[in-house]
């Protein structure tokens, strides 16, 4: 399905910071079958990864300055007025770590950290909107927090983006759904000790028609099981993988995948 527009809060947009461009292109490529539309920059190329030339995603080589971060998917929520939303960050006790600042014509953006330390972005589209495929395998279709402060972070990001919330009692643990107006977005989960010294981070959901086949494939080709292939009752199966380079992302097979 074609997307036209994104609300205040949804997940809008994607990307890859990687330390080898070249790698994790071809990794990307091989296990979701998106196309690629390179286009020059200092550090090498940035690429619009893509269904059937519509933008899902896109990935960048890291400059020299971000040298000590490790592979890693940012996430981007649609806003109305980024420099409120930016604001709005810094109040709530986050930080803005860039911007806001424009990308040519494209929209305006800022890099933002919430009082954790997460890292997202918001995003203020104007000739590109985000992500133009929803409810179909190889997109994405799902973001999760996971942290250790649940009420600050719901406080937070319910500020922030505008975000209601309802409580989903799981047999092992307590889960928080995001929502914006009456469709769930993503979800967050309580970090527990079991989760060592791993920081909150988002993590994305990447739908695809066969869990199991997906992770083997991604196994195949170099990735490393974080999360083996696991169901979730009446949503689906899940898996968290690392690329070949430690970027972590998930796949999961819906049972509704138009829900």
């Amino acid at each position: 399905m074609q997307v036209r527009q994104y609300q205040q809060g949804q997940p809008c947009w994607i990307e890859l910071a990687t330390h080898d461009w070249a790698a994790g292109k071809a990794f990307y490529q091989a296990l979701f079958g998106w196309g690629a539309d390179d286009m020059p920059m200092p550090e090498g190329h940035f690429t619009m990864l893509q269904i059937d030339g519509d933008d899902i995603a896109a990935m960048y080589p890291m400059p020299a300055e971000m040298e000590a971060l490790p592979t890693h998917w940012t996430i981007y929520f649609a806003v109305d007025d980024v420099a409120i939303s930016a604001e709005l960050v810094k109040q709530g006790g986050g930080q803005v770590l860039a911007g806001p600042h424009s990308v040519g014509d494209a929209g305006r953006m800022a890099l933002c950290s919430d009082p954790e330390g997460c890292r997202f972005a918001l995003w203020q589209g104007q000739d590109h909107i985000g992500i133009k495929r929803a409810h179909e395998v190889n997109t994405l279709c799902w973001v999760e927090l996971a942290c250790r402060n649940t009420a600050v972070a719901k406080q937070f990001y319910s500020q922030v983006l505008g975000y209601q919330t309802q409580r989903i009692d799981m047999v092992e643990f307590e889960y928080t759904q995001w929502y914006v107006g009456e469709q769930a977005i993503g979800g967050m989960m309580e970090m527990t000790a079991d989760w060592g010294n791993t920081p909150a981070h988002w993590m994305n959901y990447f739908a695809v028609e066969d869990c199991d086949a997906s992770v083997s494939k991604a196994q195949s080709l170099g990735a490393i099981v974080c999360v083996p292939a696991t169901d979730i009752p009446d949503v689906g199966r899940f898996s968290v993988l690392n690329d070949p380079q430690g970027g972590v992302f998930s796949v999961i097979s819906l049972i509704d995948p138009a829900a």
